[in-house]
């Protein structure tokens, strides 16, 4: 069984800020970075297995930011590795802390997919 990581993409900001290619790019890194961070720490069969390869990576979206919130509850309760980025607010945002990402996984896809098999790619 191939292990995955969702990488969940925010597209809706306030005041109709939108971000550059470079900004969600890098969100989205961290998103993953600090996600696979966490499964390490966890060091479950699903990290393991993910981190031989191959390393697969689907990339999703949501619209606004309780959408985002919902699911790093609902990937927090599902016990799944995960990490909701909030960005700092020096560039785009104004000085306003804002949440952009959120990474799910590495984890097997009958416990990642009850989560975010219903998102749209991105």
């Amino acid at each position: 069984m191939k292990a995955k990581q969702i990488i969940v993409m925010r597209r809706q900001y306030p005041s109709g800020v939108k971000l550059r290619r470079g900004k969600e790019i890098a969100q989205g890194a961290h998103a993953s970075q600090l996600a696979t961070q966490m499964a390490a720490a966890m060091d479950t069969p699903a990290y393991r297995s993910w981190v031989s390869g191959p390393i697969a990576k689907v990339c999703v979206y949501v619209e606004t930011e309780e959408e985002l919130v919902a699911l790093a509850e609902k990937a927090a309760a599902a016990g799944l590795p995960h990490a909701l980025i909030t960005d700092a607010g020096h560039t785009e945002f104004h000085g306003v802390p804002t949440k952009t990402a959120l990474g799910i996984g590495p984890a097997y896809p009958e416990d990642i997919d009850p989560v975010t098999g219903h998102l749209p790619l991105y």
